[in-house]
């Protein structure tokens, strides 16, 4: 990732797949000045309550900041459900979560390509707790002949993490410890 954003001479346009404002925090601080970033926040995984928690957040962030624009879209927790069913019982890290990155990473790409953004990308990656390999996989596999691009990424390195950790105290973000699904809250 670093190598091409030192390769453009123009902002490109990039849709940002949002999990949360921390996790969103040092990945738009590493992105905003190399790209015209608009984030997506598509988390039909997240239940209603903590969901609205924060979609909350992340716009209090962005409106704090002015690092990113908005672009909205349905919650769509049904489709999750459909998405991930027969894979209630999987651990967190398996099949069920590969599943969700993916539907994640899909409607960010569909709607990017919609919207004529030049790229997609995911702060996902910036969790010790994700695979950024298997999330970039599943990247370049929906932006396989589209005209959009995946921007490939693992925020997490060059202390990624350790910023998102600053940049939320910083700014007094609420910091959750799930990934906000049911399956993960009931293993908490």
């Amino acid at each position: 990732m670093e190598k091409e954003i030192g390769t453009l001479k123009n902002k490109r346009s990039l849709l940002l797949h949002c999990c949360c404002a921390p996790c969103s925090s040092a990945c738009l601080q590493r992105l905003k000045d190399a790209f015209d970033v608009t984030v997506f926040f598509y988390n039909p995984n997240i239940e209603d309550e903590e969901y609205a928690k924060r979609k909350a957040e992340l716009l209090r962030f962005i409106d704090k900041t002015g690092w990113a624009k908005i672009a909205d879209c349905e919650h769509g927790k049904q489709t999750y459900y459909s998405a991930v069913h027969g894979l209630e019982q999987e651990k967190e890290g398996g099949k069920r979560c590969e599943v969700c990155f993916k539907l994640r990473l899909e409607k960010t790409c569909e709607t990017a390509e919609k919207l004529n953004f030049d790229y997609f990308a995911t702060t996902l990656t910036i969790s010790p707790l994700k695979n950024a390999a298997l999330i970039n996989g599943l990247g370049e596999k929906c932006a396989e002949g589209k005209r959009v691009k995946w921007l490939h990424s693992d925020f997490k390195k060059k202390n990624g993490y350790l910023q998102s950790l600053r940049l939320s105290e910083e700014y007094g973000l609420y910091r959750q410890d799930y990934c906000g699904c049911v399956y993960s809250i009931n293993k908490n």
